[in-house]
């Protein structure tokens, strides 16, 4: 069920990342996996979502997805609460599949780009 706050905790979240156009920040994964930029610092912290961050960071070791160098990553929400994250080539080329049993990630779907080790969101590319 979907509260007037919850929806408004959506509409400030994707505000906020709107507002990311670039970085000049770059933050490094804990286990020095890769980078990534302050948006996707910004969506950490506002959705309580390092995890994201780290199922990134794990999935890029998978062989089909560290030899490409743009890959999208999709985290889509479904009603019950579990989720996918979704890694593909860019050209809808699926390269990895991760199901997450369940998460409060509040929006429905993101997405984030991963290249030459710097992960970051779309308006940040």
């Amino acid at each position: 069920m979907q509260t007037e706050e919850t929806t408004d905790k959506r509409a400030e979240l994707q505000a906020g990342l709107a507002m990311h156009t670039g970085t000049e920040t770059w933050f490094r994964h804990w286990a020095g996996a890769m980078l990534f930029t302050e948006g996707v610092h910004f969506l950490a912290e506002q959705a309580n979502a390092f995890w994201l961050i780290d199922n990134v960071a794990w999935g890029r070791l998978n062989p089909s997805v560290s030899r490409e160098e743009f890959v999208v990553w999709r985290l889509r929400v479904n009603a019950d609460k579990s989720a996918e994250l979704i890694a593909d080539d860019g050209n809808g080329v699926e390269l990895l599949r991760q199901h997450v049993p369940w998460t409060d990630f509040p929006l429905e779907e993101i997405t984030l780009y991963l290249t030459n080790g710097v992960l970051l969101l779309p308006s940040e590319y």
